[in-house]
């Protein structure tokens, strides 16, 4: 093994996935093994050790964390303080007025900071960024001891308007970083110098509840790599599908949440593009979840902000990801009305499905698959033999007789009403978002993903799947492709025929600049760099805005500022794509600058992962397999199929991190890059 392997890990609900590659040589290893709770360092060092032996020669560990969400989703962050301007204490619990059922009456939340540790101080700052009263530093000191005293470990300081010049807050968090017994005390104005308080406050909070728990987990992880001999880089992959360092990390922890599922999508959009497909929606099916994305023109949806579940709003660049409890581990459950329903309860990895024998007595999809022949019980992801007759005893008592029916019939149904939940989430990011699904190809990936490829391609109307070479450990393939990402943001406010466009590009250089500081200082080598900016820009009265990319000619590092006439021609361009019409004679107005710097990795060519050679085409085998009546299907071994080689159905096809159904009346073709081209059947 040589220094230029790097090791992808990505933890999941159930699996912690590894990808191992040699850049030199293209050479690439995959592992999955069960994740451990409640810590899952003990998963991600058993993972690595699985595949590498001396740590000493990897060059990078670039790690897919769910460490912030899973903290956000179970409400396990650490006890955190506010210190805010008086009168905004209960902004994180006012809101925007939203609800958490859109059609509920009543609805309740709490926030991650409860009210009593929401303290006030006098300041204030005008929007126009005028200092109305200098804050008290006698009362932020006071305010920070009283914190600690009822044991908080991490504290948010959230000044209004502090986006608009931030002498109060930093001098309160320079007071602050004094007397605090660690390094847990975040700013707004470091996390979001962005208008618009509640937004900036919510993510500042978040980061503030995170750090000790995001921080304290990498710092674990890190020792464990460096006393193992790890002498690389360590970097953590970001929600927006860039990485970071570490350090970073630790200090920016909110930026984490979807941090796996990005990485995810940016391996799909090289596989995709590699392929020859620019226009891909991929379906990440694990043993928790289901998340969907839209790739367009090779490109993926990036969202300005994203919530992690009702009222926890972070405003941070992010892969646009929709997820829904529909992966392998969710369970299956009869309502009162006699309904059968999937999730979003998940039996994890932990016990995880009825057929592991871990005590959980409660079906899943999984279950269902297994039942139905679809999955080798002697054969599973991760090892280990399952056991058939609990995970039919488990269908028939919960789903069968409540609704009448036969034990597959009823594990039929399960995979029914699963595929239509996940159907649903695909439509939901391409036909109500004007996309035609015939222009789409569908990449299924996660341990479960190709068991539903076929399904999920009738119920849209796709064309065809793509499934990649290895589907089950595809986000920890997205760690090691993704590059290095920085983002800034800042609000301008300002109206575009009046704005200074030199003091425009001197913040834009400010963010090149500090960017590419951060860059340097990661240590990563890298293919080239590229510096993106957008403006978020709107007409005069209007709430929403668009996102107006602007094009950027670095010269020796220097950015040349936009004139009025680039940024109105590039309104323009975005207002008539998203809306196709233009408010002829509007005042428009800049709101938020934001820059993102990129590290460019080198992309690895996926040709080398195809099999080389005669290879296999002769079914290992066949077994009973059930799709509406039991029938004999070829049984292969998925890796060792030669390239051009067509597989027709019925047909399973197995391999270490996941299992590929092909029903009858389809067939699968291994392209150049190795994946299986999944359509109707050839004639």
């Amino acid at each position: 093994m040589s220094r230029s392997t790097m090791i992808g890990v990505d933890v999941g609900g159930t699996f912690t996935d590894v990808f191992v590659l040699d850049e030199a040589t293209g050479a690439a290893r995959v592992a999955k093994v069960p994740t451990t709770r409640p810590d899952q360092s003990g998963g991600f060092l058993d993972g690595i050790a699985a595949q590498v032996d001396d740590l000493g020669v990897v060059a990078s560990v670039v790690h897919g964390t769910t460490a912030g969400t899973n903290a956000l989703l179970e409400r396990k962050g650490a006890r955190t303080g506010i210190i805010t301007t008086q009168g905004f204490r209960d902004v994180l619990e006012m809101r925007r007025r939203d609800r958490p059922r859109t059609w509920g009456l009543r609805g309740d939340f709490d926030p991650v900071v409860p009210r009593d540790l929401r303290l006030e101080v006098a300041e204030r700052v005008l929007a126009d960024g005028r200092i109305h009263t200098p804050v008290d530093i006698d009362a932020v000191r006071a305010a920070g001891q009283a914190l600690l005293d009822r044991g908080c470990t991490a504290v948010a300081v959230l000044f209004v308007n502090a986006y608009a010049n931030p002498e109060n807050e930093r001098a309160a968090v320079e007071a602050l970083r004094a007397l605090w017994p660690n390094t847990h005390v975040s700013a707004s104005f470091e996390i979001l110098p962005e208008i618009r308080e509640f937004e900036r406050f919510s993510t500042a909070a978040l980061n503030a509840y995170l750090q000790p728990e995001v921080s304290g987990y990498l710092a674990r992880l890190e020792a464990a790599l460096r006393g193992r001999g790890f002498a690389g880089e360590f970097l953590i992959v970001q929600s927006n599908g860039g990485v970071m360092a570490v350090d970073t990390a630790c200090r920016l922890p909110v930026r984490t949440a979807l941090s796996g599922p990005a990485a995810g999508v940016i391996a799909a959009a090289h596989i995709a593009a590699s392929a020859g497909f620019d226009n891909v929606i991929t379906g990440d099916m694990g043993g928790t979840s289901f998340d969907v994305a839209l790739i367009a023109d090779g490109q993926a949806a990036l969202a300005a902000q994203s919530a992690i579940d009702f009222g926890m709003v972070v405003r941070s660049p992010m892969i646009e990801i929709t997820t829904i409890g529909a992966g392998g581990g969710s369970i299956a459950w009869v309502d009162r009305g006699g309904l059968l329903n999937i999730g979003p309860e998940s039996a994890g990895s932990e016990p995880g499905p009825v057929a592991y024998g871990r005590g959980n007595d409660r079906p899943t999809v999984t279950d269902a698959n297994i039942v139905l022949g679809r999955i080798d019980p002697e054969r599973p992801i991760g090892g280990g033999r399952l056991d058939v007759d609990a995970a039919r005893t488990a269908i028939d008592f919960h789903i069968g007789r409540p609704l009448g029916l036969g034990t597959e019939a009823a594990a039929e149904a399960i995979i029914r009403v699963a595929n239509a939940r996940m159907a649903g989430a695909i439509r939901l990011v391409s036909i109500e978002r004007g996309h035609d699904p015939k222009r789409f190809a569908f990449m299924p990936f996660g341990g479960g993903g190709a068991l539903h490829a076929g399904a999920l391609l009738d119920e849209v109307g796709l064309a065809r799947a793509i499934i990649p070479r290895y589907p089950g450990v595809t986000s920890a393939m997205g760690c090691v492709i993704a590059d290095m990402r920085q983002d800034f943001v800042q609000t301008v406010n300002a109206l575009t025929d009046t704005v200074d466009t030199a003091e425009l590009g001197a913040l834009m250089q400010a963010h090149a600049d500090a960017g590419a500081r951060l860059l340097d200082a990661a240590g990563v080598a890298f293919a080239g760099r590229a510096v993106e900016v957008e403006l978020d820009m709107a007409y005069l009265g209007q709430t929403h805005t668009v996102a107006v990319p602007l094009p950027t000619a670095l010269t020796d590092g220097r950015i040349r500022p936009p004139s009025r006439d680039d940024i109105a021609a590039a309104f323009e361009a975005a207002y008539l794509r998203a809306y196709g019409r233009l408010l002829r004679g509007g005042v428009t107005r800049i709101l938020n600058l934001r820059t993102a710097v990129i590290g460019k990795r080198p992309r690895f060519d996926l040709t080398t992962l195809a099999p080389h050679g005669a290879g296999q085409t002769a079914p290992r085998g066949r077994r009973r397999v059930h799709f509406g009546v039991w029938l004999d299907a070829a049984v292969y071994d998925r890796l060792a199929l030669p390239v051009g080689h067509v597989v027709t159905g019925p047909a399973v096809l197995e391999q270490p991190d996941t299992t590929i159904l092909i029903e009858p009346g389809r067939s699968g073709r291994v392209d150049a890059c190795g994946n299986i081209i999944l359509s109707r059947e050839e004639t």
